[in-house]
């Protein structure tokens, strides 16, 4: 510094002036690295949001999908059964148990609806009866004793029984508005 035609003194404030530049520099192209990662992180986060979005939505339309298929086959298959129960194809009893279960799978609560309340009083009434292999292994009394039952049963519901087969064929007939 004795060359230098800046005092000791001088040469303090300008190394200081010019260390704090160079910090305002650093400072600055921090802050603007750090905005640039944010950038990068926001577009990155809301890129997988937006993938994530439509991964839902896929499946959301998967699974209507799905249920409109499943209606429409309970709903043949209802169909079907009503028909076969109104031309004594079908036993009244059997064929109320699986109109029971096929109208809970479309909607639970149709089993409460008048017209088809019968199919739950149906199975209320025949459910402790034995049937498949468990009917097989019974005597012949006791499986005689179960008929009796449910020919009784029968007999009582049957014109009920009928008439909500024909409820059956006016809600698929109606279809989708039955369902409201």
């Amino acid at each position: 510094m004795a060359n230098s035609p800046v005092g000791p003194r001088e040469s303090a404030t300008y190394t200081a002036l010019n260390s704090s530049t160079v910090e305002e520099e650093m400072s600055e192209t921090a802050a603007w690295l750090m905005l640039g990662a944010g950038v990068i992180v926001f577009i990155a986060l809301s890129s997988y949001a937006t993938k994530l979005w439509r991964e839902v939505k896929r499946r959301e339309a998967l699974k209507k999908d799905e249920v409109r298929r499943a209606n429409d086959n309970c709903l043949q298959s209802l169909e079907l059964l009503a028909t076969a129960m109104l031309n004594d194809q079908v036993d009244p009893i059997e064929g109320s148990l699986r109109c029971k279960v096929l109208l809970e799978i479309i909607d639970p609560a149709l089993i409460e609806r008048s017209g088809f309340r019968i199919f739950g009083e149906v199975h209320q009434r025949t459910s402790h009866l034995h049937t498949h292999s468990a009917r097989r292994e019974l005597s012949p009394r006791e499986r005689m004793r179960e008929d009796r039952e449910r020919l009784a049963v029968e007999d009582e519901l049957r014109d009920s029984i009928l008439q909500a087969a024909r409820n059956v064929l006016d809600f698929k007939q109606r279809w989708p508005s039955s369902l409201n």
